[in-house]
């Protein structure tokens, strides 16, 4: 028998999770049966998308499940293999995250050409995150050369790639953070006009200042006041991708929308949610095209890694209290 520590899911938060609605529990994983191939994670993702799983209602993914472990992007490593396509040492990303190892079919695991980057890059830059901003900003925004974009949460695991591939396209970027260290490294990566949310009183005034003849391109992460400001600044046909809205993840009761709104009619306004599952046809175009541009040096990224499973839940709470700079990790082993 293979021990392992799994983070489970205790009771569903009411407003901000606590440590108290997760549990850590320790189970015995037997030898993995045929066709299945026994993993030892090695990296684990937490992502503001798992706030949603944690209540019990209808959405794209199923909730989580009380008292059984939580689910989320994982890069692991193969121990021992009972099937031809795995090998052990092999690295492979799967969604059993929140867990130290465990046994799956070998046909549901993904197996991973390190690239010469390191394993935990596949959950970010070269993973979901990074394949999230490239279809937002490329294909559901339409971002080109000439634009004018604004990212919300741009020193986040999204925002951070949204903004260098803009770059890269030839687009002028303005990006939002919270604190003078996010600020400062928005300008490392070639933010053009980065401004501190919290120390802003007016955030349509500060956009208007760095955008004075408006914005094309609005990638939004955040909603609320960042919503309303990217609106007034919109130009005509102004395109807006919707990531998430973290700002109202947590919210008990419902949130007042943009008070702004009519003007999407008048300046012609495209609104366009989008889940990155939905555009897995664009994988290899992704993968080729982020490969070029790390390898050339024009993408570059950051990362906060918290250390063992136990970790997990607090990682996971910061990504609400803008307490990562890049991708969130928990280091497993």
């Amino acid at each position: 028998m293979t021990k392992s520590k799994e983070v489970r899911l205790k009771a569903r938060p009411v407003g901000m999770p606590t440590a108290a609605d997760f549990e850590i529990a320790t189970v015995d994983l037997a030898a993995p049966g045929p066709g299945e191939a026994q993993v030892r994670n090695l990296y684990m993702s937490v992502d503001p998308y798992m706030r949603g799983r944690m209540y019990d209602r209808e959405s794209y993914v199923p909730p989580f499940q009380i008292g059984k472990a939580l689910e989320g992007g994982a890069i692991g490593e193969v121990v021992t293999s009972n099937d031809p396509s795995l090998k052990p040492g092999d690295l492979v990303n799967s969604m059993w995250g929140w867990r130290e190892a465990f046994n799956a079919p070998a046909a549901g695991l993904q197996k991973i050409d390190p690239m010469g980057l390191p394993p935990q890059a596949f959950l970010g830059v070269a993973g979901m995150p990074g394949m999230t901003a490239y279809v937002g900003l490329l294909k559901v925004a339409g971002c080109k050369a000439g634009d004018t974009v604004f990212v919300s949460a741009a020193a986040g695991a999204v925002g951070q790639i949204v903004c260098q591939i803009a770059k890269i396209k030839g687009a002028t970027v303005i990006g939002t953070a919270g604190g003078a260290d996010k600020v400062a490294y928005l300008k490392s990566i070639g933010v053009d006009h980065a401004i501190d949310y919290r120390a802003t009183k007016d955030l349509t005034a500060a956009l208007m200042e760095a955008a004075p003849k408006g914005i094309d391109v609005y990638f939004e992460n955040v909603g609320g006041d960042h919503l309303e400001a990217a609106i007034n600044a919109a130009r005509p046909f102004a395109r807006f991708a919707f990531c998430g809205m973290i700002s109202q993840y947590n919210d008990t009761d419902p949130t007042p929308g943009p008070s702004n709104l009519i003007q999407i009619v008048g300046k012609r306004l495209r609104f366009e949610g989008f889940i990155v599952s939905d555009h897995f046809a664009e994988m290899p175009a992704f993968i080729s095209d982020m490969a070029g541009w790390i390898k050339e040096g024009k993408i570059t990224w950051r990362e906060t890694i918290d250390d063992g499973v136990e970790a997990a839940p607090g990682a996971f709470m910061k990504l609400f209290k803008g307490e990562n700079v890049g991708k969130m990790l928990v280091k497993l082993s």
